[in-house]
This record gives structure tokens, C-alpha cells and sequence, in this order.
């Protein structure tokens, strides 16, 4: 089967992927997979289909080339592949004419539910850790990967911004090397422990947000870090996005997180949405995001850290 990252020059391939959109569950599969990483048993349970019908249809999505796939533990997770332009040309046409269905309606209600339920163990794990997240953090990984990322920036005059600032440690540090700090998370548990400890810092500002809908303007700041933050994300790309965004041109943003592993337990009762990045993916998640220059490092584990090992990375905003 001609798959779709060529040319069409052959009325075959053509008809090959009007085939894989000829038919309904398929274009839901789409609808669904079009941004989201989702696993079989999730798709199954949004649309309301038994197993070997979604399985059936994922594989002749993923035979003709519009999914891609991976193992997390003993799940297969799929998502929308990397189209070339004539195989992205028909895939928004079908999706425009296809998008006010009422099916897709009820598979977009049903999806909704159910990432509300995975971002809510998040939310319980941070509800519950806040007092002793530093205590945990540090358990659980260590601190010299904190002062490798320090080290990619840090002029006096710069503003920066401490996304995902749990507990505000690393925020209070910063506020203590430059002239303002944007301290921002989506969690009021930590948020308030962040508060009660460094809110005297006339310098540090916290602010509640979404990470994928920032409330800082663009171009605000020098730098911005994302520390143990992306691996908590169903979808990294807009958080990236909005990091970028608040950059100015030749602004850094630096990155740390959890290198790929296979601890599912850990990631369960850590609420991680995850399993962490390999550093080729985590430096094109960065480069999609329009950064320039990604440069990622694995970080030796530190003796006593019972977590995964770490990775950072660095990128730029172009000038």
C-alpha cells in the first residue's frame, strides 16, 4: 500500500487515501487523533465501539499512512501522522466538510470527560504534595539538575519566567539572580504554598494559568524555563508554543524532564500524562514550537535519586 509522505503522481496513491477517508468511523478516528495521542482502549471508550472494529480500522489508517504509533508499557498509543501537503490538503478538506457532524460532537464531548479524568489525577497528586513537593522533588531527582539549567542563562537585567513553578523554589532562586521573575502554574495548591513562602520577593510575580494559554503578552521575557512540567502535558506542542510566544527574539527557553522509561507505576502515581521524551524527540518538539537551535543533554543521575534519569535542553526564539 503507497503510503502518504510522497508525491501523489500515481491516481493509485490518490485513491489510496480517499479510501482510508471513506468511511465514517475512520474520519472520527481523525477527528480525534488529529491532535490528541490517544490508545486503543480510549478510542474505544469515546466511541463507543467495540475493540476489534477501532483495531481493524487504526490498521488500515496506519497501512495507508495517515497514523502513527508507539509502545508506552503495554500500550499502543496512535496519532495523527506527519502528512505532506497534498495528503494535509485532503485531510482539511474532509475535516471542514465533516467537522459539525453530530457524531463528532458526542466523540468530542466524550473526549473531553475523559481527559478531564487524567488531568484530574494531576490535580490530586499536586493537591496532596504540595506541602512536601520540595521534599519529594529532591527524593526523587535530585537538585543538580536545577543548577545545569541556571547555567544556560541568567544576565542581571533580564526578565524570566518559571512555567509550571510547583512551590516557587526555583522561581525564589531566580528572583534572587535577575530583575523580574513571572512565576506561573495552573495548580491553587501550589500556587498558595508558593505564595506563603517567597510572596515578600518584590521582585516575583505569580500568576495562575494554563501553560497552553499563558496570560503574559508576547515578547515579555528574556527567558523562560519548564522544569519537570511537560511530562504532566497530554500534549506538549502548545506549551511550547505559548513558551515561545512570551520570548523575546533571542530569547532562550531551557527545559528539563524525564528521559523515556518504562516505570509505569511511577508514572501512575506520579500523575504524569508521560512516560518522558528521548532527546531527539524532545529537541523536534522544541523546533515545531518555532525554536531554533535545540540542543538537549542527558543529565547523569545523582547518587540516592530513586526517579528517572533527566534530560535539559535549550533553544532559542530567532532573532
Amino acid at each position: 500500500m503507497e503510503r502518504l509522505n510522497g508525491e501523489a503522481r500515481r491516481p493509485d496513491r490518490l485513491l489510496s487515501w480517499m479510501g482510508g477517508l471513506a468511511d465514517p468511523t475512520r474520519l472520527r478516528l481523525l477527528h480525534l487523533l488529529d491532535r490528541q495521542e490517544l490508545g486503543v482502549a480510549e478510542l474505544c471508550a469515546v466511541l463507543k465501539l467495540p475493540q476489534s472494529t477501532v483495531s481493524r480500522h487504526l490498521k488500515l489508517l496506519s497501512g495507508d499512512g495517515w497514523l502513527a504509533a508507539r509502545t508506552r508499557a503495554t500500550s499502543r498509543l496512535y496519532r495523527m501522522a506527519e502528512l505532506d501537503a497534498g495528503a494535509r490538503k485532503l485531510w482539511r478538506l474532509a475535516r471542514e466538510q465533516t467537522g459539525a457532524w453530530a457524531a463528532l460532537e458526542q466523540d468530542r464531548a466524550r473526549l473531553e470527560r475523559l481527559l478531564a479524568t487524567r488531568r484530574g489525577a494531576a490535580e490530586r497528586f499536586f493537591a496532596g504534595a504540595a506541602a512536601e513537593w520540595e521534599r519529594m522533588r529532591a527524593a526523587l531527582y535530585g537538585q543538580g539538575f536545577v543548577v545545569e539549567a541556571l547555567c544556560a542563562a541568567l544576565p542581571r537585567a533580564w526578565t524570566v519566567a518559571d512555567l509550571g513553578c510547583g512551590t516557587g523554589d526555583l522561581a525564589a532562586r531566580l528572583a534572587g539572580r535577575v530583575r523580574q521573575v513571572h512565576a506561573v502554574d495552573r495548580s491553587a495548591a501550589m500556587l498558595k504554598v508558593a505564595q506563603r513562602r517567597w510572596g515578600d520577593r518584590k521582585n516575583l510575580t505569580f500568576w495562575p494559568s494554563e501553560l497552553s494559554r499563558l496570560v503574559l503578552p508576547d515578547g515579555c521575557c528574556d527567558a523562560a524555563f519548564l522544569f519537570l512540567v511537560l511530562a504532566y502535558q497530554e500534549d506538549p506542542a502548545p506549551v511550547l508554543r505559548e513558551a515561545a510566544r512570551i520570548l523575546r527574539p533571542g530569547g532562550r527557553l531551557v527545559v528539563a524532564d524525564l528521559t523515556v522509561h518504562a516505570d509505569e507505576e511511577f508514572r501512575r502515581r506520579m500523575g504524569q500524562a508521560r512516560d518522558g521524551f528521548r532527546p531527539d524527540e524532545l529537541a523536534a518538539l522544541l523546533a515545531a514550537a518555532g525554536l531554533a537551535a535545540p540542543a538537549v543533554a542527558r543529565l547523569a543521575p545523582e547518587p540516592g535519586a530513586r526517579g528517572p534519569a533527566l534530560l535539559v535542553a535549550a533553544a532559542e526564539r530567532p532573532a
